[in-house]
């Protein structure tokens, strides 16, 4: 046995170099290709945030990103003009409306535990008598609630008035109102709320829900609503940071308004279950991870198409889910008096992004979504080669194109349809809907004598008829307009 044991000593030693340079040439190369990536990704935010800057107008943008399980955050610009204050990921930023899916997820809690049902009456869980809360005898559910289509006639409390005269000065007027407005004024105004219609029949946003959402919780978990969510929410997610009706200081972030006069904080006596809380990119970074768990059956519910609608739904308080090119996605804006905050989940690419600027204009959402969207596309994008994108031409006919990734699900695609040019860019045109090729594939062939020659058409695909897909990035045959559309024609 010693000759042996001598033998093995002998190639350890002899093999432990090699091994070690090995090892050490492993963990250089390694470490070279995730900086490289991580320079790529970061690359990709700056362009966007630059863009986004230059577009919004805002003093200053954060950008978080989860991708793969890999964080990625960068702040741009600075929080007040000619300070230098960059903000960073403890910058306390209001986040308004983001705050819904929270209370959807306390809500979607609910369901799952059998404490409410999503067609119950609302009036069940409220004291005293509502007869207001129907419509020809149908009465507002939950599923109403959680999916805007409850038909209130307005707010609650009523600040139509002070919105007609809209300018600098209305957020500070619409403050002025909440500071002085109580959960008592609340529950008799909403004895004298009404409905215009059937509910369930047509969307219409309401934070009267939200505030309805979290009275009922309160009521079936007999706790008040900052308790649930601590215990329930803040508790799952580690939000830490995450506060309601915060004073001024250092760390809360100024707002804007689209004429860079500073905006007030929202504040507000009532539950706060559709807004008034102020966030950290830390703690948005640790909501994005918790929306992407797919094994969370409450985040499931959350997301859960509850109208079986073959177009887009909201969920639980979303304002929209739906299926891109980059499979489902699932967005909520947040609106404040000088801040806007973006918060977009791709749970079949394990990818999220999150994108705040202190400033509220006219444009500042789609400024937002289109810089999200961008994002997403830039990271996806693996193709380089210049070509001739979504169509060819054979003898006698156009036969448009389509492959959908391989990687997402497309059991959640209706409908893949071309709209442009030719048919009034209508995606609903029954003519224009193209058939599954199986392996994600989708074609329509068309005659080519329904076509000019020599005329160039624009087209873009379209997918459940509401969701147009982008233009990729390596195709050659594009129109160079704002809009980017794919281009074809027949000499």
């Amino acid at each position: 046995m010693k000759p042996v044991i001598m033998m093995l000593q002998l190639s350890r030693l002899y093999c432990s170099p090699f091994l070690f340079l090995f090892t050490f040439l492993s963990t250089t190369l390694f470490a070279q290709q995730q900086n490289g990536l991580n320079k790529g990704t970061y690359t990709i935010l700056d362009n966007n945030a630059n863009n986004l800057l230059r577009k919004s107008k805002a003093y200053s943008v954060s950008i978080g990103l989860i991708k793969d399980g890999k964080v990625y955050t960068k702040h741009y610009g600075e929080l007040d003009k000619g300070e230098g204050n960059k903000a960073d990921n403890k910058t306390s930023f209001d986040v308004a409306s983001v705050t819904k899916v929270m209370t959807g997820y306390l809500m979607a809690k609910a369901v799952l535990e059998k404490k409410v049902n999503l067609d119950d009456d609302i009036r069940k869980y409220l004291d005293g008598s509502y007869p207001n809360l129907a419509f020809q005898g149908i009465p507002v559910k939950i599923i109403d609630l959680v999916s805007f289509k409850t038909a209130f006639d307005r707010e609650i409390p009523d600040n139509s008035q002070i919105r007609k005269i809209s300018d600098d000065s209305t957020c500070f007027r619409i403050k002025k109102m909440d500071e002085s407005y109580s959960k008592r004024q609340f529950l008799e105004d909403l004895k004298t709320i009404q409905l215009d219609t059937i509910p369930g029949k047509k969307p219409k946003y309401s934070n009267t829900s939200l505030e309805l959402s979290a009275l009922i919780l309160e009521k079936v978990y007999n706790k008040n609503f900052e308790t649930l969510l601590n215990e329930y929410f803040f508790s799952a997610t580690n939000m830490n940071a995450t506060k309601r009706n915060l004073k001024v200081d250092r760390n809360i972030a100024n707002g804007y308004s689209s004429n860079h006069l500073l905006m007030p904080n929202s504040y507000t006596n009532l539950w706060a279950a559709g807004g008034y809380r102020n966030s950290t990119m830390d703690d948005l970074i640790k909501f994005l991870s918790f929306e992407l768990d797919t094994k969370n059956k409450i985040v499931h519910e959350s997301q859960r198409n509850l109208s079986d609608s073959d177009q887009s739904w909201n969920g639980y308080f979303w304002d929209e889910i739906g299926v891109s090119e980059n499979g489902k996605y699932c967005y909520k804006h947040g609106g404040a008096f000088g801040t806007n905050t973006l918060f977009m989940v791709y749970p079949e690419l394990n990818m999220g992004i999150c994108i705040i600027v202190n400033i509220t204009g006219e444009n500042t959402f789609g400024n937002l979504y289109e810089t999200v969207v961008e994002i997403a596309e830039d990271l996806e994008t693996k193709s380089t080669e210049r070509i001739n994108y979504g169509y060819k031409l054979t003898h006698d006919k156009v036969v448009f194109s389509y492959q959908y990734n391989k990687k997402l699900n497309p059991k959640l695609i209706k409908s893949i349809s071309v709209a442009g040019s030719f048919n009034d860019w209508n995606p609903n045109n029954k003519a224009y809907q193209m058939h599954s090729k199986g392996k994600n594939v989708f074609e329509l062939e068309l005659p080519k004598s329904q076509f000019e020659k020599g005329k160039t058409y624009a087209f873009k695909f379209v997918i459940n008829q509401n969701n147009w897909l982008l233009t990729p990035q390596n195709a050659l045959n594009t129109d160079k307009t704002a809009d980017n559309n794919l281009t074809f024609k027949i000499d």
